[in-house]
């Protein structure tokens, strides 16, 4: 979704759901009452559902209407980026999700790493040119600090490499960030060597 102000918003669907469950599902009153969607609207951090995620928030007969169609459980996430554009992925199934919590952990963060390439695909594929970045300037260090930040190092290892304290290697890093309209270090990442900055 884009914001353009004064409620006007651009909403892009990229789904595999039925015709006959989004026409009953993704009305605007169901959007408001579903408690992933509301979630997802206030919140980045992954939400793992289940019947009673729904059940305790009064949506059980959301949960009974989707689980018809197979989707009974699942993981879903945001990622609010700068200039009032929001990125919602979600993945459902019929079965239940990992019982084993370091299995689900591995799966949560899989997930959060896809969402910020899809999200980057998305972008590319389905804004205007017009709503796309230009290529930023970075500085040399902020360059050097993604390139370390690619290769797994740490704020604390980058600064050891570059000679500088790990605060200020943070800072390259944030700097960076916000110049390419990121909202984490692995965005960063993936968004300069998608635009050559960094090899």
């Amino acid at each position: 979704m884009v914001e353009h102000g004064l409620g006007r918003n651009e909403v892009y669907i990229v789904d595999n759901t039925p015709v006959a469950y989004a026409e009953a599902h993704l009305d605007e009153e169901t959007s408001r009452r579903d408690p992933i969607l509301r979630h997802c609207r206030r919140q980045s951090m992954p939400i793992i559902w289940d019947q009673s995620t729904y059940v305790e928030r009064g949506a059980g007969d959301l949960w009974e209407h989707q689980a018809r169609f197979g989707y009974r459980t699942g993981i879903a996430m945001a990622l609010h980026l700068p200039e009032g554009k929001h990125f919602v992925l979600g993945v459902d199934r019929d079965q239940a999700l990992p019982g084993n919590s370091g299995e689900l952990q591995r799966l949560v963060a899989d997930l959060q790493l896809f969402a910020v390439h899809a999200q980057d695909a998305a972008m590319r594929l389905l804004l205007p040119l017009a709503h796309r970045p230009e290529r930023p300037a970075l500085t040399p260090r902020e360059l050097e600090s993604l390139r370390w930040t690619m290769e797994g190092k740490t704020a604390w290892e980058v600064g050891a490499l570059l000679g500088i304290s790990e605060r200020t290697a943070v800072m390259h890093v944030n700097n960076a960030m916000h110049k390419l309209g990121c909202i984490s270090k692995h965005q960063a990442v993936l968004k300069a060597l998608r635009l050559g900055l960094i090899d």
